[in-house]
């Protein structure tokens, strides 16, 4: 878990206008100072073992809400109004996946 989260960490970390600080054991993910993603860095999110990275969209369409239901979850509440979403990494291939949901939460926090 913690090798995912780093990886994942270093590598948007790398983008314009993107930092990342400690945040309650996990690493905080901010574009222009919106946060847009979480990953653990000391401890699973809703267990010891999950190896989980949660991202924020704000209004995905209905194609974006249909992905996400074969990819993700919403974090908690109504799967129709979520705006944080988990996705869960179970093996190495799960990465290139995990970015694409990342990068997307980037866009979205880069807007207005």
């Amino acid at each position: 878990m913690k090798a995912w989260s780093a990886a994942l960490v270093a590598e948007v970390s790398d983008w314009p206008q993107a930092s990342a600080r400690s945040f309650f054991g996990f690493t905080a993910l901010y574009r222009k100072g919106k946060m847009f993603a979480a990953s653990p860095r000391s401890r699973g999110m809703e267990t010891a073992n999950a190896n989980l990275v949660v991202f924020k969209l704000e209004s995905p369409s209905p194609a974006m809400r249909a992905r996400l239901e074969q990819t993700a979850r919403p974090w908690s509440g109504d799967a129709d109004k979520a705006r944080w979403f988990v996705f869960e990494l179970r093996s190495d291939s799960d990465l290139h996946d995990a970015l694409d949901w990342l990068g997307r939460a980037y866009e979205a926090a880069g807007k207005n």
